[in-house]
C-alpha cells in the first residue's frame, strides 16, 4: 500500500527548517512519498488568529534553546537568523512556481532558502541578497523571481495556503498522514509511526 506524506511548510519558520532536513531521512525509513505542500504561514496566521511563538517572548526564549537541541539531535547545522522575521511572500510563491514548472528544482532551492535563513543567517528580506543566495544555487534569479508575479503562481500559492486552513493547519511544520495531523518537527517520530 502505498503511504504517502503531505507536508506543509514555510522557509520562515526555523522549525520547519528542522523537519526539512529530516525529510529524505523518513522517505528512506518508511517508504513513504512525501508531498512538499508550500504555503503561506502569515496568511494561516492571519486566517486562524494564531502568531508566531518568536512573538511571544517566554516561548521564544525556551524556543531558541530547544530549536538548538533538535538540531544537535539531527545533526544538522542551525542558527537563528538575526533578520528575524523574514517575509517570505516572493520566496514561498518561487517556491510553488518551481514546484509547478520545474518540479525536480524544488528541493535544491528549499535547500539552498532554508540553508541561507537558518545557517548563514542571511537577509532574505533583501530582494538583492536573494538573487545571490539563487545564483549561488545555480538558479536565474531574474527568472524565478519573474515567476513570483505570474498570477497562476500567486493564485496556487493562496489556494494551497486555503486548503491548509481547511484541513487545520495553523503553523509550520505541519503534516499529514491520510487524515491525521501532526504539528511540529517534534512530532516527527508520531508520523513515523503512523507510516509504519
Amino acid at each position: 500500500m502505498a503511504k504517502d506524506l503531505d507536508f506543509y511548510f514555510d522557509v520562515g519558520s526555523p522549525a520547519a527548517y528542522l523537519a526539512w532536513t529530516q525529510m529524505p531521512r523518513l522517505a528512506r525509513e518508511t517508504g513513504a512519498t512525501v508531498h512538499y505542500r508550500p504555503f503561506l504561514l502569515g496568511g494561516v496566521f492571519q486566517a486562524t488568529g494564531n502568531r508566531s511563538p518568536m512573538e511571544v517572548p517566554a516561548k521564544s526564549k525556551w524556543m531558541d534553546v530547544d530549536l538548538q537541541r533538535f538540531a544537535r539531535r539531527y545533526g544538522v547545522p542551525f542558527r537563528l537568523n538575526p533578520h528575524f522575521p523574514i517575509n517570505t511572500l516572493a520566496l514561498m510563491r518561487a517556491a510553488v512556481a518551481l514546484q509547478m514548472r520545474q518540479p525536480e528544482r524544488l528541493l535544491p532551492f528549499g535547500d539552498a532558502v532554508y540553508k541561507a535563513i537558518w545557517v548563514d543567517g542571511r537577509n532574505m528580506n533583501d530582494p538583492a541578497e536573494v538573487g545571490r543566495v539563487l545564483q549561488e544555487a545555480g538558479f536565474d534569479p531574474q527568472a524565478v523571481l519573474a515567476l513570483t508575479q505570474d498570477p497562476e503562481v500567486k493564485e496556487q500559492l493562496k489556494s494551497v495556503t486555503q486548503q491548509a486552513v481547511v484541513r487545520g493547519v495553523f503553523g509550520a511544520p505541519t503534516f499529514f498522514v491520510g487524515d491525521q495531523m501532526f504539528w511540529g518537527q517534534d512530532r516527527l517520530d508520531f508520523v513515523k509511526e503512523a507510516l509504519q
